[in-house]
């Protein structure tokens, strides 16, 4: 008698709880009804997708934000560059490298004297002796050379002047970031384009379908990314001598949300990814608690103002039509992926915990009855 109390008052707890099963979300029909029917706020858009024009429109190639600049010369001086300079003189000599003759010794033949390596200072001067301060900011080296010779030939006879650059700091570029070797890198040409530096600093460390591109260039900051430079090459514009350019790692994900195999945040696993791919790689609908009718994407599109607005995406995977739809929906950044909870498998559910419970209790009572001799 007592243990058909206990299996009794079991029975009547298990039946109160099956009304207050654990579900992983709503349902499809709770999820369309609560976006165009909300509670609180504006309702929201839901696209059925069911035929190839429900299918969102591809994406524009990205617009060209980092304006495109005449390349300067790549010899062309400025603040903190460091000059060789070696004069050449006939006769009597200004320079000499034995130091006694002084600015009005006779030497035979043609005398060359390199001056010490001289640094461009702030304001974009040096100082060459017997010439005084010379500007030399945003002049090429041969105008250096020109300038120097003349003003020197008030007091030096045909002096010729050959100016190189030794230390090139004005027409560099500055890498960082996931690059092999990050650092200043010297712009050989005035051709070097983004990727062209990217290769140069020995390529990423990490993968490039990951990578977003940022360029600082004269005060503003520009990102895209790494992989639109090889889809898009419009993009891949030339750099200019003061850039920096950093690579930062920006994996694009998507979120799994509802009945699916597993909540969870995942990665790109390449460029593009398509719905279908999005399906397989999250594990597919739980089959205790999803349904493949139910399926949401929830992304925000700009609308005709570029205000992101929200709008969802619903696929039914029953019908067989909506599979070959899945393959051309491309997945975009932060897209939630949602699989709606089954409202058939209530019952189901409500007997698996039934059977959880009664299962060591007959086992029990087989026992008690077993002792008994019944």
């Amino acid at each position: 008698m007592q243990v058909k109390t206990i299996v009794g008052l079991c029975l009547m707890a298990g039946l109160a709880g099956c009304s207050t099963l654990p579900n992983s979300g709503p349902t499809g029909r709770q999820v369309i009804r609560s976006a165009t029917q909300p509670e609180v706020g504006s309702p929201i858009r839901v696209v059925p997708v069911a035929v190839a024009a429900d299918l969102p429109q591809s994406l524009p190639p990205p617009a060209m934000s980092l304006p495109q600049l005449p390349p300067p010369p790549t010899d062309m001086v400025g603040p903190g560059d460091v000059l060789d300079i070696t004069i050449y003189e006939a006769g009597v000599t200004l320079f000499t490298d034995r130091g006694a003759a002084g600015p009005t010794a006779s030497a035979p033949g043609v005398r060359g004297q390199q001056l010490p390596p001289r640094r461009v200072d702030d304001n974009g001067d040096i100082v060459i002796p017997y010439a005084g301060r010379q500007r030399v900011l945003g002049r090429t080296l041969a105008e250096v050379q020109t300038q120097i010779r003349e003003a020197l030939s008030r007091i030096s006879q045909n002096p010729q002047v050959l100016v190189t650059l030794s230390q090139p700091i004005t027409n560099t570029v500055i890498v960082g970031g996931e690059v092999m070797r990050p650092g200043r890198l010297v712009l050989q040409t005035n051709r070097e384009r983004l990727s062209d530096v990217i290769a140069l600093a020995g390529g990423t460390r990490r993968e490039a379908r990951d990578m977003t591109l940022r360029v600082t260039r004269g005060g503003q900051v520009y990102d895209m990314r790494l992989a639109d430079l090889v889809e898009y090459p419009q993009l891949d514009v030339a750099t200019y001598p003061g850039d920096r350019i950093l690579l930062i790692d920006n994996p694009r994900s998507f979120s799994v949300l509802g009945a699916s195999g597993q909540v969870q945040q995942l990665p790109f696993p390449r460029s593009d990814v398509s719905l279908a791919q999005a399906i397989a790689t999250a594990g597919g609908a739980n089959p205790n608690l999803g349904d493949p009718a139910a399926i949401f994407v929830f992304r925000y599109v700009p609308d005709a103002t570029g205000t992101p607005v929200p709008v969802v995406y619903h696929f039914n995977m029953m019908n067989v039509g909506t599979y070959f739809l899945a393959q051309r929906f491309i997945m975009q950044d932060k897209d939630m992926l949602y699989f709606g909870n089954a409202r058939a498998n209530q019952p189901a559910k409500a007997f698996q915990l039934i059977s959880q419970l009664f299962t060591p209790l007959i086992t029990v009572a087989a026992g008690v009855n077993a002792v008994n001799g019944n």
